[in-house]
């Protein structure tokens, strides 16, 4: 299977790199300077080059808090180049899977969101990727859409990495208690994708097998100050120096883009048509502890 992924430098697409060889997939990744997502010209000839089986669309402006100040760039990017990119997949005859965001809804729920409840992004990120599902969805019928959250892994810049830099100096650390959602690993994310790559291209006629879905972790619900003190659990039990967490509100910590308070996924729907369940994420923590600071003592 040859799979051809945007965005080649960020965290899905490097655990990609790391796992599908042991699926025994190709990655072919795509990104700048011979296709940038703002201003993605003749996409079908960069795609077609690469004569791929499944294209996985993970590039975009992740920049939550940035997006607010450069509107034009996220929405060029995270609605512009998706939808070019699944364009080309469909004039190429391949699926495309397209990943998305829990950032498109407002957090006024208090019990995981379900691909059809209704969307409220509250800032520009949210707003750009949910542009950017429907234009993929549009563009192709041939397609899925998964929605995550909180992606973390031993390598990019994200949560966990940024609490063991933390931890390196401070004694305390002040992390947001109420906002709620579901840490999920970059390497359960791309395990995840390697197994609906292959159930799309077995079944490609089942229709049912496409659109729009949710693939969270398992385990409880956490806010990012559970995040945090498990994370530095994990640290002490391998004989690091652990932190003190100051749980604070969102009040305490303002930022440019306003967060949902609550983000929680419900996963069923892809259970019952993909048959997959990533696994509690606390496990996944452990595992990607044990690649940044090392085996537990």
């Amino acid at each position: 299977m040859r799979i051809a992924i945007t965005g080649r430098t960020g965290q899905v697409a490097t655990a990609l790199l790391e796992r599908a060889p042991l699926r025994g997939a190709t990655l072919l990744p795509v990104g700048r300077p011979e296709f940038d997502l703002a201003a993605p010209g003749d996409a079908v000839s960069v795609f077609a080059a690469l004569e791929p089986d499944v294209i996985v669309s993970a590039g975009a402006h992740t920049a939550v808090d940035k997006a607010e100040g450069e509107p034009d760039l996220a929405f060029a990017v995270n609605a512009g180049g998706a939808g070019a990119v699944a364009e080309a997949a469909s004039a190429l005859g391949v699926p495309i899977i397209h990943l998305s965001t829990d950032y498109v809804f407002d957090g006024s729920k208090t019990t995981p969101w379900r691909e059809d409840d209704p969307t409220g992004p509250l800032g520009v990120y949210g707003a750009s990727k949910l542009a950017g599902e429907r234009a993929v969805l549009a563009a192709s019928d041939d397609s899925v859409v998964l929605r995550v959250s909180w992606v973390y892994a031993p390598f990019g810049s994200n949560f966990v990495r940024t609490m063991l830099r933390l931890a390196e100096t401070r004694d305390r650390v002040g992390v947001v208690a109420d906002q709620i959602g579901a840490p999920t690993s970059a390497h359960d994310i791309a395990d995840g994708i390697l197994t609906i790559a292959g159930d799309l291209l077995e079944r490609p006629a089942d229709r049912s097998s496409r659109g729009l879905f949710h693939m969270p972790a398992s385990g409880p619900d956490a806010s990012w100050a559970d995040f945090a003190e498990a994370i530095f659990a994990g640290l002490s039990r391998r004989g690091g120096r652990a932190p003190v967490v100051d749980r604070i509100t969102t009040a305490d910590y303002p930022t440019p883009a306003r967060r949902p308070m609550y983000s929680r996924l419900a996963g069923d729907k892809l259970a019952a048509l993909h048959a997959v369940a990533l696994p509690d994420w606390r496990t996944s923590l452990e595992h990607v502890l044990d690649r940044s600071i090392g085996p537990r003592a």
